[in-house]
């Protein structure tokens, strides 16, 4: 059975850019919660990954929805909607206003946890069925600048393996 997955190197004159695919992923999963979604990266920046100036996502981003929904909103709104987000990254000052924001958003129905690892370095948004990975860290130039080569896949055995993977590394650790 083949595996649908594609690899983009991406870059500023390119027309391909992550960012379009990983907004479809996470509003896909928004609009059928459930699962696991972690994101490693060593440095995230809290970009804006979804304009809804128009309201053409108002039907999944809510009420009072926002008119540009960053990382950190798409990713708390995933806690709140009954998918369980894990983020892994490193505790540098870069990191901190996505993390404040993060950390800023949550309440008792939200399903998040954030573990700080000084020394990570891989880069993977995975989530049910599907998988972000390769050399872009999630950041404005990471997403939009730098040239990178990512590879988003649907398969679900990779993706599970990932999922168990992480499980293992930072939750069973407590880092």
């Amino acid at each position: 059975m083949t595996v649908p997955a594609r690899t983009l190197r991406t870059n500023a004159r390119s027309a391909l850019r992550a960012d379009s695919l990983i907004r479809t992923a996470l509003l896909a999963q928004l609009s059928a919660p459930g699962g696991e979604v972690w994101l490693v990266s060593a440095w995230v920046s809290d970009v804006d990954l979804v304009d809804n100036a128009d309201g053409a996502f108002d039907y999944l981003l809510g009420e009072d929805a926002p008119l540009q929904c960053r990382l950190s909103e798409l990713l708390l709104m995933l806690a709140k909607s009954g998918t369980a987000v894990r983020v892994v990254t490193q505790g540098a000052p870069a990191n901190a206003p996505f993390l404040e924001r993060l950390t800023l958003g949550r309440d008792e129905s939200t399903d998040l946890e954030v573990f700080l690892d000084q020394v990570v370095h891989e880069k993977t948004l995975v989530g049910p069925e599907w998988m972000f990975e390769g050399s872009m860290n999630f950041t404005r130039n990471g997403l939009a600048r730098n040239k990178e080569k990512i590879t988003y896949s649907l398969d679900d055995p990779a993706a599970a393996q990932a999922i168990v993977d992480y499980r293992h590394e930072w939750t069973a650790r407590g880092v």
